[in-house]
This record gives structure tokens, sequence and C-alpha cells, in this order.
């Protein structure tokens, strides 16, 4: 089961980053971030509003009361809004076949932590977790050419380590309430952006005709947060981790699917790897 929700927060966090790169080249990051966001946080604060009262799905609800989420929640909700922040620009000034990988490199710290936990994973599945990440990666179309220099490529880094540690928080939270955690989350990123639109008296021109995809893009990276969090609680985070983060596979088959994208030789054999160490994943 743990498995299963892993690859599905994968498949949501995939069609999240697809429809939040097509709704930036029309809006300010900072808006479609902040809106979709928003919309996040109505839905998880309407499923805990629905569940938490009659004790419904305790495995999703867990024990919120004794709070030991809180400040992993804080810390997740952080780090995952300076990520996207950072990730948004980097694909502004730089590749995304250079970006994406190097993003992607920042799986590396809930599974150092797991394995620094104590999680023994088998041969078997450390195997697949080297061949599920390398297809991810390959996935993305990696392009070393001028634009992987500098600054974006920093950036990048610097957005991997930030979601690295917001997956991170977000196991250790859910160990106590999953739901809560993705609500503190979601409260704090709404409080980031808030401050800042603020600050600059904008709401980033978004229209009524926007509101439908950005609150899409929303639900579905809420979805795929709440997936991770619960899968964490049932299997090692260390695995765990690696399929959560094979979300650029479904980014690219998207794009062929719907904006009819040529994939590149790397990424079809990306996208066949990927899928290989899930099966041997699964064999584990």
């Amino acid at each position: 089961m743990a498995a299963l929700l892993a690859l599905l927060s994968s498949v949501l966090w995939g069609t999240a980053d697809f429809g939040g790169g097509l709704s930036s080249r029309r809006l300010p990051v900072l808006a479609v971030i902040g809106w979709s966001q928003a919309s996040a946080l109505v839905g998880v604060g309407l499923t805990a509003a629905v569940l938490t009262p009659v004790g419904a799905g305790q495995v999703i609800v867990g024990s919120p009361s004794g709070l030991a989420w809180l400040g992993w929640s804080l810390a997740a909700g952080a780090f995952g809004m300076g990520g996207l922040l950072c990730f948004y620009r980097a694909l502004a000034i730089g590749t995304m076949g250079v970006v994406s990988p190097v993003a992607g490199l920042g799986v590396a710290v809930p599974v150092l932590a797991g394995l620094a936990a104590g999680e023994r994973p088998s041969v078997v599945q450390l195997v697949g977790m080297a061949v599920a990440l390398a297809g991810a990666l390959a996935a993305s179309g990696p392009e070393l050419s001028g634009a992987a220099r500098g600054r974006a490529v920093g950036l990048a880094a610097v957005s991997g380590a930030f979601f690295g540690v917001a997956l991170l928080g977000m196991a250790r939270g859910a160990a106590s309430s999953p739901l809560f955690t993705l609500l503190g989350m979601r409260c704090t990123s709404v409080a980031i952006v808030g401050v800042v639109a603020v600050a600059r008296r904008t709401v980033g021109g978004v229209r009524p005709r926007d509101l439908p995809m950005l609150a899409g893009v929303g639900l579905a990276d809420a979805g795929a947060n709440l997936m991770f969090a619960v899968a964490t609680t049932l299997g090692l985070v260390s695995v765990v981790a690696v399929l959560g983060t094979l979300y650029p596979v479904a980014t690219v088959v998207l794009a062929r699917g719907v904006l009819g994208e040529r994939l590149l030789a790397v990424q079809k054999a990306g996208v066949a790897t990927a899928m290989l160490g899930v099966v041997v994943l699964s064999l584990g």
C-alpha cells in the first residue's frame, strides 16, 4: 500500500507541475503558487473538518491533539514554499532539462535521513531505488548546454535541498498526523504568499477564468502531499521518498499527450527505466 500511495503521489505531483507550468506562461509565478496553495488550503481544511470530528479515516487524521506534527508542518511549509520559488525562478532563466534533474536530487535528504534513522532496505529495494531515480532524472531530458551554468543551476540545487527538507518534514509530521501536517503546511505557505501580496498590493492579475486551472493545480499538489505523508507511515521513508519523486515521468508523458511535445531518446529510455525500477521495488 505504501508503494502504491507513493506512486500515486508522483502522478499527482507531475500533473500539478504540468498545470502549474502552463499557468506560469500566462501569469506571474507568485500568483500561480499563491492561488493554487490557497485552493489547496480550502480543500485540506474541508477534509479535516469532515474527518476529524467523527473520527473517520484515522490513518489520515492520526493524532492531531498531540501537536507533535506542528513544528514539522511549519518547517515543511516554509521550505516547500522556498523550494517552489527557487524552482520556478530557475526554470525562468534556465533549461527544464537541466533544472529538473538537479532539483530532483533533493530526494537524497529524506533517503539519507531514513537510513540514518536505522531503516535498512533490502538489496533488491536498494537496486530498485537507484534504477527508479536514475530513470526519473533521465526522463527530464538533461541537456548540458550553456543554460546549465551559473545561477539557474545554483537555484535548482537550492530548490532541491528545500524540497528534500520539506519531504522529510512531511514524513516526520505524518508520524503524528498526516492530515494536520498538510494543513499546517498549507497555512504556512498561504501566509507567506499573503504577506508578499499585501506588500506588493497585488493578487497577480488572476482573472476568474484562471481559477479552475489554479484550483486543480493546488488540489493535485495537496492530494500528492497527503498520499506521500500517509505512505511514509506505512513503509520505509527512504523507499517512499524515491517513489514519490518520479513525478518528472508524469510531467513528460502529459507534455507528450496534451501538447504533442516530442520525447528525446534519453527521455524515452528514462520513462522505461523508471518503470523498471518500480517493478524491482515491488519485488523487494
